[in-house]
């Protein structure tokens, strides 16, 4: 299924931050605790939180609780979805009916 106009948007917010982007980086090489991410961006703890509530919102990234840490990793969906919808977005072949 396509997501909505306003997904879209969602998800490419989540690109248009150099930090967000670091974070994603960050998130190539597998799940990363909240804490270690924070080290890495130096970043306040509520503008980290602020951060990863848009990657979230947008389906690229997801959180799993363990404790009172909560751990991050890239989604394989989200991240399909991004480019799929990338491609669709700037495709511009003519479609023939």
């Amino acid at each position: 299924m396509e997501p909505s106009d306003k997904r879209t948007a969602e998800m490419f917010k989540a690109f248009c931050d150099e930090n967000r982007i670091r974070i994603l980086k960050l998130l190539k090489s597998g799940e990363k605790c909240a804490c270690r991410l924070n080290e890495e961006i130096d970043v306040s703890q509520p503008t980290m939180s602020h951060h990863m509530k848009i990657l979230c919102d947008s389906g690229l990234v997801v959180g799993r609780k363990e404790g009172k840490w909560t751990h991050y990793s890239i989604s394989p969906e989200g991240a399909q979805t991004a480019l799929r919808v990338l491609a669709e977005l700037t495709n511009t072949k003519e479609i023939e009916p």
